[in-house]
């Protein structure tokens, strides 16, 4: 089987286990493997469990916060809010962002309605012009009219 162009080093040949090697359990990879594997696994359950209990108890405190008490306004401590827990009747206050977008939202669909409506300046200027174009393609629709009727009568006295 070719190598392609480079050829790899003696010494860095990978080995790859074929499933076949897996099942019988034969490959070369180290019997240690499962032992770390099994190990890592029971130090999850474990860690779950124990952060269970955890959630019981009081939160422990490290190092010198647990002598000096530090309020800091920056550090964001995580609220897990249970269904049962939540108030429905409390209203959240929104940033000033948040207000903001909502206003220019509502400043917009208010700007959209009046303009469907005709009342602003921007829909009565596009107003007049539409019915200057009508007009004018009234005018040009009747004049080919005219053009089409005279056209029709020359031929007419032309064959007489």
């Amino acid at each position: 089987m070719g190598r392609g162009k480079f050829k790899g080093k003696p010494t860095g040949r990978r080995h790859f286990s074929t499933p076949e090697e897996m099942l019988a359990g034969s490959s070369t990879r180290p019997r240690s493997f499962k032992k770390e594997q099994a190990e890592a696994e029971e130090e999850e359950t474990s860690d779950v469990q124990s952060e269970e209990e955890s959630e019981d108890e009081s939160e422990k405190v490290k190092g010198p916060q647990s002598v000096i008490q530090i309020e800091n306004p920056n550090l964001a401590k995580p609220k897990n809010l249970k269904a049962r827990d939540v108030d429905i009747e409390k209203t959240t206050e929104l940033s000033r962002r948040e207000r903001e977008e909502i206003e220019k939202q509502r400043a917009h669909e208010r700007y959209m309605r009046l303009q469907e409506q005709g009342k602003t300046e921007q829909a009565k200027k596009d107003l007049e012009r539409l019915a200057l174009i009508r007009q004018q393609r009234a005018e040009a629709a009747k004049k080919r009219e005219e053009e089409k009727a005279a056209k029709e009568q020359k031929k007419m006295e032309a064959r007489k």
